[in-house]
């Protein structure tokens, strides 16, 4: 009889996968409007309203341009840049030109309601409406948060979070507020404004970022053949 050699990946039952998607995330928790990762770093996001270049006169796109590289050599610390694009879902706003339409009662204008209706229905049907969201994150990184703490997080393997989570959102706040309002006082020469997002928009935003909608399939027509 010849003894086989056993694999140790093959010989090893199977078991049911326990773990969630939580515990492969870099988000130990957000709270107080700021991101706690499990390295003991933290974030806050602000979202950026846009600003429509091109419509623009050349002296005002050259002076957007100018206050848009201020603001760039102004930064001391790195700021991440993330720019979402979403199919947009515009069947609240067909329902708001309903309530409207419903409202008028002069007939020209009750016709150009219909036609600025039945116009927005054709361009979704021709192609895909895309909405756009910017964000500006800031990161405060471990070893901001000081040498022994630092050192401390790279003994402490295997931790959750390796400082206290009171420590790391007072520090935080105590280094990202400043450049924060750095930021907001710049963007206001660019004529855009920045909005620190609340904890419940943060987690709103992170839940959909790692739960996108399934895309839409678009069904072909069915062809029936006849048989003459």
């Amino acid at each position: 009889m010849i003894n086989l050699p056993k694999i140790p990946y093959l010989s090893v039952p199977d078991k049911p996968i326990l773990s969630t998607t939580q515990e492969h995330l870099p988000i130990a928790d957000v709270t107080n409007d700021v991101v706690i990762y499990k390295d003991g770093g933290a974030a806050l996001v602000m979202e950026s309203t846009s600003l429509n270049f091109g419509l623009l006169s050349e002296k005002e796109q050259a002076a957007v341009i100018t206050a848009y590289a201020a603001m760039i050599n102004s930064l001391s610390f790195s700021v991440q840049i993330v720019v979402r694009t979403q199919r947009k879902d515009i069947s609240s706003y067909i329902s708001f030109l309903d309530e409207q339409a419903a409202k008028i009662t002069h007939p020209l204008l009750a016709r150009l309601m219909r036609e600025y209706k039945g116009f927005i229905l054709d361009s979704v049907k021709k192609k895909n409406v895309l909405g756009k969201r910017f964000f500006v994150v800031l990161y405060l990184s471990p070893l901001e948060l000081g040498v022994g703490k630092s050192i401390a997080s790279l003994t402490k393997r295997g931790v959750t979070l390796p400082f206290p989570k009171s420590y790391v959102i007072k520090k935080a706040k105590i280094t990202l507020y400043p450049r924060r309002d750095h930021l907001i006082r710049q963007a206001g020469r660019l004529g855009i404004k920045f909005r620190q997002l609340t904890t419940a928009e943060l987690i709103d935003l992170y839940f959909t970022v790692y739960n996108p909608e399934k895309p839409a399939v678009k069904k072909e027509p069915e062809v029936i053949l006849e048989h003459k």
